[in-house]
């Protein structure tokens, strides 16, 4: 359930980005800045999550870190001037940003190695929920009662959720007085340092593929699903805000549909194949939504969007795997964690990146021109070229026997 709120928080700025505008005045570049805050704020924080899921804990982590999203929510919701509300969004941006790494430390140590990918494909679909919960019905609730009591009422529900994981998740099976998992698990785990574990994962010549088609492939779904795809359909097609959030629920049907479907793709024919795929797909989206940027009919929208969400934003399950199965399991938290730091990293530079080419070739006034919007999908496209190459330079992380059972993990 929190990773409902963690993509509910993630998303919603793109169905009432143009009411904070409107509220603040904001230039393009200016609303980037506010949207990217939670980014960067979420980026920064997944090394130092990875290392309290493998030394403190996720459930004390998560509890913590919750309180603070909500205070931001809250914050953001009551803001009286631009600063305080990217302070807020500051806020929400660390106090979710522990949640994706934490989970996938909790299934390392509930789960078995097959499912592994899939609970974390189930994970994933909850995500979808949220990101559901962040377009149409949010549109019609903020038309109801307006952008600010929405984002009050959403951080005093994030508030309950903190209570909840403190009162109810438990890091390990032990802790629970259950046997382990599997029979590995009785063994102790080789301790490995905080400061050698990070050495590890940033020298290792398979970190830096991952983290270049994350930075990439999921930095350009959140930039476009998170901020900029709403004032896109508004702008260039003229939808309302509810009609605009439809299309951009397709995020959730990404997320909902497609991480299952990945997850078992990654099992079935490895993590390799599935993650080229999503690049082929992203180019195609991308060059289709440039070149037809103002052309497209209502169908179409869904699709091409569907694509281009479902490319970035039902992948996690596999990188979150990849991540995991390419490190020893003693710093499983600190590999997924520095990982995730590039998808939100992709996701502040792309989202400034747009805003201000919006606002340049707008010269500053709004709507912004179709042109700028067209910019923005040859910088995606773009994009995506890179993480194909970095794709093709990713390592295998799956070993099956001659049956395709899954037999363990390369050395």
């Amino acid at each position: 359930m929190c990773y409902v709120l963690v993509f509910f928080h993630r998303l919603c700025p793109a169905v009432i980005a143009l009411d904070i505008q409107a509220s603040f005045g904001l230039t393009g570049t200016l609303l980037g800045v506010l949207g990217s805050a939670y980014f960067y704020s979420y980026a920064i924080m997944q090394l130092p999550t990875g290392l309290m899921a493998d030394s403190w804990g996720p459930r004390k982590t998560v509890a913590s870190f919750f309180i603070l999203a909500g205070i931001g929510s809250i914050l953001m919701g009551v803001a009286p001037s631009l600063p305080v509300a990217v302070l807020g969004r500051i806020l929400v941006g660390i106090g979710v940003s522990t949640v994706f790494v934490c989970n996938f430390k909790l299934l390392s140590e509930w789960f078995t190695v097959r499912q592994f990918i899939i609970m974390g494909a189930a994970f994933m679909v909850m995500g979808g929920v949220g990101a559901l919960s962040s377009s149409a019905p949010l549109a019609w609730i903020s038309n109801l009662i307006g952008w600010r009591m929405t984002l009050v009422g959403v951080g005093a529900v994030t508030l309950v959720m903190a209570g909840l994981v403190y009162g109810f998740v438990r890091n390990r099976p032990a802790e629970m007085d259950l046997a382990p998992i599997k029979a590995a698990d009785a063994a102790p785990v080789e301790k490995i340092g905080l400061a050698q574990g990070l050495k590890m994962v940033v020298f290792s010549r398979r970190f830096w593929p991952i983290g270049i088609w994350a930075f990439c492939v999921i930095g350009i779904s959140f930039a476009v699903g998170g901020l900029w795809g709403g004032p896109y359909l508004m702008h260039v097609y003229g939808l309302s805000k509810t009609a605009a959030g439809g299309v951009l629920s397709t995020f959730a049907l990404a997320l909902i549909f497609g991480s299952p479907l990945f997850g078992w793709l990654g099992n079935r024919f490895g993590r390799k194949p599935v993650l080229i795929g999503c690049s082929m797909a992203l180019m195609a989206a991308c060059g289709l939504l440039s070149w037809f940027v103002d052309t497209l009919s209502l169908p179409a929208l869904y699709t091409l969007f569907l694509l281009f969400f479902v490319t970035g934003g039902a992948i996690g399950p596999v990188i979150a795997t990849v991540s995991k199965e390419s490190f020893p399991i003693a710093i499983s938290g600190t590999s997924v964690g520095m990982v995730n730091l590039f998808p939100f990293a992709g996701a502040t530079f792309f989202q400034i990146l747009i805003g201000a080419v919006l606002t340049a070739q707008s010269h500053g006034q709004t709507p912004y021109a179709t042109v700028g919007y067209q910019y923005m999908f040859l910088i995606c496209l773009a994009g995506a070229t890179l993480s194909l190459v970095a794709a093709v330079f990713l390592k295998e992380t799956l070993v099956l026997s001659p049956t395709n059972n899954i037999i363990g993990e390369p050395d």
